[in-house]
């Protein structure tokens, strides 16, 4: 993926169940169930066979009344040097880099004006 290009979207429910079946009657989305460590099911949503975003619930460490939300994740070369960067352009990490084995290294930054974003190094090695 170009650095700089949007990489993937996920919505985090309060409302898994309700989510799924809202975007498959209106968009036609599938889903196929991943399970991830700390969350449950991460649920792949798919249109023709193709991964296009994924649905959650939300997180317990939301603050609390966090509306259910989408979050869009930029692809980056290098995570950790671009949040060097994050601080002295205005910015905020709100979430430092982490890893997610198959996926990527992910953080979550803020933008001056509040606006939040994922950024994501995708990782070249196949899911365990």
């Amino acid at each position: 993926m170009e650095h700089g290009t949007f990489y993937w979207n996920e919505l985090m429910t309060h409302d898994v169940e309700k989510a799924k079946a809202f975007h498959a009657a209106t968009i036609g989305w599938t889903f196929e169930g991943m399970e991830m460590p700390d969350i449950g099911t991460y649920w792949i949503a798919q249109k023709d066979g193709r991964p296009v975003g994924g649905i959650m619930a939300m997180v317990p460490d939301m603050p609390p009344g966090t509306p259910s939300h989408w979050i869009s994740y930029l692809a980056v070369d290098d995570i950790d040097a671009r949040l060097e960067k994050v601080g002295p352009a205005g910015g905020q990490v709100c979430r430092p880099a982490f890893d997610i084995p198959g996926v990527g290294r992910i953080a979550i930054v803020s933008d001056p004006s509040g606006a939040v974003i994922g950024w994501i190094t995708p990782t070249t090695q196949p899911m365990e």
